[in-house]
C-alpha cells in the first residue's frame, strides 16, 4: 500500500482470501484501489479449473476473493509491476462509451456509506 504507484498490493483477509489492490498514491503515502471483480475474456477454462464451484462465467471473478482464485493471484504477486509482465492491467478495448456507476462500499463498517465503489454500470460481472 505504501509502494510505487501501478504496483500490486496483495494481502490475506479473514485468514483465507487474498485480495488484489493497485497502489494509487505516491510512494510512501498509503493509498490503493481494491479490484473487486473482472469480466473474463481469456483463460476462461483455466479459471473454471481454479473455481470449479462457480455456477456460470459471471461467478468466476465477481468478488475480490473469487477474482484472485480465478486468476491464480497470490501474495507472491505482492509488489509486481502491473504495467508490464505477466500480470497487467490494460485499458478496456470497448468501442462504445461506458457509463461509470458509483455506490457505497461493500463489506465494511467504517464509512461504509461513502460512494467509493466504481464499476461499469449495467455490467453483469460486477461484484454484489
Amino acid at each position: 500500500m505504501f509502494g510505487e504507484p501501478g504496483h500490486a498490493y496483495v494481502y490475506l483477509i479473514y485468514g483465507m482470501y487474498e485480495c488484489l489492490n493497485v497502489v494509487a498514491e505516491p510512494e510512501g503515502s498509503p493509498g490503493c484501489v481494491l479490484i473487486r471483480a473482472l469480466e473474463p475474456l481469456e483463460g476462461i477454462a483455466r479459471m473454471r479449473r481454479r473455481r470449479p464451484g462457480a455456477r456460470g462465467i459471471e461467478d468466476l471473478a465477481n468478488g475480490p476473493g473469487k477474482l484472485t482464485l480465478a486468476m491464480g493471484i497470490t501474495r507472491r504477486h505482492n509488489g509486481v509491476d502491473l504495467t508490464e509482465g505477466s500480470l497487467m492491467i490494460h485499458p478496456p478495448q470497448l468501442k462504445e462509451a461506458i457509463r461509470i456507476g458509483v455506490s457505497p462500499r461493500i463489506g465494511i463498517k467504517h464509512c461504509a456509506d461513502w460512494p467509493l465503489r466504481f464499476f461499469i454500470d449495467g455490467n453483469r460481472f460486477v461484484s454484489r
